[in-house]
């Protein structure tokens, strides 16, 4: 069966597709609202991934290299990372919490511990006062008030 990832990964994002404008299209209106109101960005995106699962049914690539075990474990722990992040951010608090996140992704993207720990800082910081400090935006606040 040659190319069945890809043709069931296009399926499944018409299926997305399907689900975006049937929950689209049950959004109340208001009396007053914007002229194009509230259904039009999620009609625009719902068209743009059935275009796009539509032209991967249609033609697939070459059937994959999947990768093995170890690495697709490695993928899944770096996906528990993020998910662990977003439930900790509000309560470590932005700069810590993204500061953990960020360096074990730099260590699994090859970087040294140190230098890994370093950049997941130094990101960490730098997203902080380009968007706290200077932007004037709010950050989730941890127990030692950044």
């Amino acid at each position: 069966m040659r190319n069945i990832s890809d043709r069931t990964f296009g399926i499944a994002g018409l299926l997305l597709a399907a689900l975006i404008f049937w929950r689209a299209s049950i959004i109340e209106e208001s009396f007053i609202q914007d002229p194009l109101g509230p259904k039009a960005f999620p009609y625009v995106i719902a068209t743009v991934l059935a275009l796009a699962s539509a032209f991967i049914v249609a033609r697939p690539d070459p059937e994959p290299d999947w990768p093995r075990l170890g690495r697709v474990i490695e993928i899944l722990f770096a996906v528990a990372v993020m998910v662990a992040y977003a439930q900790l951010l509000p309560v470590a608090g932005f700069v810590a919490a993204t500061s953990v996140a960020a360096a074990y992704l730099c260590w699994r993207l090859s970087t040294p511990p140190v230098w890994a720990l370093v950049a997941g800082i130094t990101i960490a910081v730098g997203i902080y006062v380009v968007f706290h400090l200077i932007l004037g935006l709010s950050l989730a606040r941890g127990p030692w008030g950044f």
